[in-house]
């Protein structure tokens, strides 16, 4: 006959106490928040039925920041703004000396301007 092993899934600890957690939380994060930030992180933690450590866990995870603007799109921002300009002057000329004076330089202009906002709209924000 064959004798079959009977292991114990846990192994006995003589001190017995709280089992040891899976994921052990060893740092700290400070975080500084004002009364509103305070309230409005405790609403969502408790309308999600969790504790506020937990949804900050929770919603740092999910969430998604957005880069802060890269060199080139300060420069294409500049570019934007002088165009800007460009097309202020050219809207009070068209009142001086009226609109079919300007209009091949306004449409210039917009199409620029298009151009610019496409190269600052094709990043994945």
């Amino acid at each position: 006959m064959e004798k079959s092993e009977i292991k114990d899934p846990k192994p006995y600890n003589p001190k017995g106490g709280r089992p040891r957690k899976k994921v052990k939380r060893e740092t700290q994060l400070m975080v500084r928040l004002t009364e509103n930030e305070r309230f409005l992180v405790e609403e969502k933690a408790r309308d999600a039925g969790m504790k506020p450590s937990a949804w900050f866990r929770q919603a740092a995870k999910k969430a998604k920041v957005l880069a802060r603007l890269k060199p080139d799109d300060l420069k294409h921002l500049r570019t934007l703004t002088g165009i800007a300009n460009n097309l202020n002057q050219l809207t009070h000329l068209a009142h001086k000396e009226g609109l079919t004076f300007v209009r091949q330089s306004c449409k210039e202009l917009l199409l620029q301007i298009d151009v610019i906002l496409k190269k600052l709209g094709s990043d994945d924000r």
